[in-house]
């Protein structure tokens, strides 16, 4: 079989009915499987799989399992010769992916390659990352990349002096929408499920690049990503977990004394973005509710990294 896409979704029908109904336009070969790993949804999402995309073959998991461990579930009953990772969120289009598979056909020196992601407006958003480090992650703290996007020196992380129009090779793909070499998924292995949502994709790239094989973004396919299908359902969780996932990857490719440091830096990020939040709310013009939020949102990821079960 040429490919497999696997569509990870969590209470999210809707999007994953538009995910799903782009894909099955746009695969551009017969010898192509659509795999949707559902984790035990409440939504009618299963049932609208069933009954709308019935060549779809649906994964139906018992609890909730995150993005890794649900990712895991997909390959395993995969069998293409690429697999592309498929946000629910997101839709394609069908030379995108002709394009996406003629480039992959040509440089097999390629394990990983990420598409160009514009948002619902048409605007580009974010595809690449730096991998985390204790300058970059400095710089975020302080907001230092917000207010000189344009300096390599300052915005390294989020890589805001870059304005994605090239081909290049990279060190992480924002994982929304991935196309994998199987050959290099079998020699890197699969997602450490040690991540629930979050962090997989700086960890599975710092390993393909261990490995040998390419990270490469390529801005010639473009996938529009709508965004928050399944964190919207619960914001202030996945906030959350997102920097638990930090946590984790630093404390799998750093030493104690960096990961101190870097635990530091964290607990500066959300202290100094609560006392400017709360600043903001004596503003006249304030948006008292996505501030009030922006407060909760932090001082609960204070409180949860504080945890010891953290």
């Amino acid at each position: 079989m040429r490919a497999s896409f696997i569509v990870i979704s969590w209470n999210a029908v809707h999007h994953l009915r538009h995910c799903l109904a782009s894909l099955t336009a746009g695969i551009p070969s017969d010898d192509c499987e659509i795999i949707v790993v559902d984790n035990a949804s409440s939504d009618g999402s299963r049932e609208m799989v069933t009954s709308e995309f019935p060549s779809a073959r649906l994964i139906r998991l018992d609890d909730n399992y995150g993005f890794a461990k649900a990712s895991n579930a997909g390959f395993r009953q995969s069998s293409g010769r690429y697999c592309f990772l498929v946000n629910s969120d997101t839709t394609v289009t069908s030379p995108s992916l002709k394009q996406m598979f003629d480039y992959m056909d040509e440089h097999p020196e390629i394990g990983l390659l990420g598409p160009a992601i514009i948002g619902p407006d048409g605007t580009k958003q974010r595809s690449c990352m730096e991998f985390p480090s204790l300058w970059n992650t400095f710089c975020r703290t302080f907001a230092l990349d917000s207010l000189f996007p344009g300096s390599k020196i300052f915005g390294g992380h989020l890589m805001t002096y870059w304005p994605h129009d090239e081909i290049k090779c990279v060190q992480i793909i924002n994982g929304c929408f991935w196309m994998l070499r199987r050959e290099a998924i079998e020699q890197v292995g699969l997602l450490d499920e040690t991540f629930f949502i979050y962090g997989e994709d700086m960890d599975w790239c710092k390993r393909f690049h261990q490995d040998g094989w390419k990270v490469v973004y390529f801005p010639f396919a473009e996938v529009v990503h709508y965004g928050g299908a399944s964190s919207a359902n619960a914001p202030v969780r996945f906030f959350i977990e997102k920097w638990k996932a930090n946590i984790i990857y630093w404390n799998k490719y750093h030493g104690r004394f960096e990961q101190i440091l870097f635990l530091l830096l964290t607990y500066s990020h959300h202290a100094l973005r609560l006392f400017c939040y709360t600043a903001a709310l004596i503003t006249p013009r304030a948006n008292k509710h996505d501030i009030l939020f922006k407060i909760k949102r932090s001082a609960a990821c204070i409180s949860a990294l504080s945890s010891p079960a953290r």
